[in-house]
């Protein structure tokens, strides 16, 4: 996949009905405003494909699955709603996972951090590697989890989400993550994930669709609220940004990966 500047999003659907949707960007699968765009244009679209039985949600490269919002775009945000509308993309691509009628698993081949969390945990089923720890940085910069909290609280609890969101600097591991919820099934190596997953995405693929739609709403009972709980949250970390800390804690932050 070319190392374009802005990023990508790919959809494959195989003959099966395995929709695998794919996505890149330069700054260790970063998301900035218009790949989340992107990515949830293509969730809806893979989801409502006639020939789609199940979703793989994926990234490219081999050490990072997800960096979570773009710094350098955080940066760029100069008043609240610019700030909602940025953050606003991490509700739509949750959500689009939450109401698609197909199953979504999502596959961690690497670390994920803050809304590569909140990815992981908009999915139906994860499976991962050992090398797939992941972290909650928010509060380091002067924000927080707000928009994927409901969908992290979802799998992990409170109380894990309570430590893993106050240990904002600590990687937790992908084992903890098991134990917590967030993973169904651990592997040792991408290889040995990948087996796994395509044998289960085969055997999803072949079960009755409708048996599938009915699993999901199942599934998600009890969050139809989300569509207006997530833009709420969008907001605050909006109005959040801005703030004199966050935005040094930013440039800091930058400044040191220079």
């Amino acid at each position: 996949m070319p190392a374009t500047e802005n990023g990508n999003v790919t959809l494959n659907i195989s003959v099966e009905g395995i929709a695998t949707i794919s996505f890149y960007h330069p700054a260790q699968n970063s998301l900035p405003a218009a790949l989340l765009d992107e990515l949830t244009t293509t969730i809806v679209q893979a989801g409502s494909d006639i020939q789609t039985r199940v979703i793989i949600l994926k990234s490219e490269g081999d050490r990072t699955f997800c960096a979570g919002a773009s710094f350098e775009e955080l940066l760029q945000i100069k008043d609240k709603e610019a700030g909602a509308i940025f953050f606003s993309g991490f509700a739509r691509v949750i959500n689009a996972c939450r109401t698609s009628p197909k199953i979504v698993i999502a596959r961690v081949q690497g670390k994920a951090v803050g809304g590569g969390v909140g990815l992981a945990a908009g999915a139906d089923y994860c499976l991962a590697t050992e090398a797939a720890a992941i972290k909650l940085s928010e509060l380091a910069i002067g924000i927080g989890p707000f928009v994927i909290s409901p969908a992290v609280v979802r799998k992990i609890g409170l109380p894990g989400f309570s430590q893993l969101t106050i240990r904002a600097t600590d990687f937790q591991s992908a084992q903890w993550a098991k134990e917590k919820g967030l993973y169904n099934e651990v592997y040792a190596d991408i290889a040995s994930m990948d087996e796994a997953l395509d044998g289960l995405a085969q055997k999803l693929a072949s079960y009755h669709p409708e048996a599938l739609t009915g699993l999901k709403q199942i599934l998600w009972e009890g969050t139809e609220d989300w569509d207006k709980l997530l833009h709420e949250r969008a907001a605050t970390s909006g109005e959040l940004v801005l703030s004199e800390f966050t935005q040094q804690a930013l440039h800091a932050f930058l400044g040191g990966k220079r």
